[in-house]
């Protein structure tokens, strides 16, 4: 007899609380089933492996993470692209410190996966996702200057995530030494602010 559908929202939810407490290199098969009350066949059956089943999790959570920064950049109906960025950035830093577990589980499972081709289709299948979702949200914020599948807004959609990416792994490794959302923001203002004057100033020559 094959396993029930519902067992595959029981598996999820056991491999959640389990990336929590335990980490992804820690865990084995025999702890999800016991977590899950479930069966060895049910893992493979819904998600092929436990490595399969623990990468879905990861990026559900993330995807969840995705959508509450998405919300709060597009909060502000008249916010211009920067300070959208901006509130991403510091939404995102405010928000490392209650997702640390899973931080760290998704750096042992992006180790793992250049091993494993399925798995590494798996997370490459997950940042295409995140790509076209952001880029969506890049040009509704340009206000139509440019369409959702241009190019330049994937472009911009992939450096956007590089930042958030690039920032949650510094603050793994050394939270103390992470500047703060103000600072960030003061930075890029001034980087801003210095590219625009020597733009204005070569448009003169």
């Amino acid at each position: 007899m094959l396993p029930i559908v519902g067992h595959r929202e029981d598996l999820l939810v056991a491999a959640r609380r389990l990336l929590e407490t335990k980490g992804y290199a820690r865990i084995t098969a025999r702890e999800l089933v016991a977590e899950s009350r479930m069966n060895l066949a049910s893992i493979g059956y819904h998600f092929g492996s436990k490595e399969g089943l623990l990468n879905e999790v990861i990026g559900t959570a993330f995807d969840e993470w995705a959508e509450q920064l998405a919300s709060i950049a597009m909060a502000d109906p008249d916010a211009v692209p920067l300070d959208r960025a901006r509130a991403t950035w510091s939404a995102l830093l405010a928000g490392l410190p209650k997702r640390r577990a899973l931080l760290l589980s998704y750096v042992e499972a992006m180790a793992q996966a250049e091993r494993a081709p399925q798995l590494r289709q798996q997370f490459a299948e997950h940042y295409q996702g995140v790509r076209m979702r952001v880029a969506a949200l890049v040009a509704q914020s340009l206000r139509g200057a440019i369409s959702a599948d241009d190019p330049r807004a994937a472009a911009i959609a992939s450096w956007m995530i590089a930042v958030c990416d690039g920032l949650a792994l510094q603050w793994l490794l050394d939270p103390g030494s992470m500047p703060s959302a103000a600072e960030l923001n003061a930075g890029h203002a001034l980087i801003w602010r210095a590219s625009t004057e020597v733009g204005r100033r070569s448009s003169t020559l």
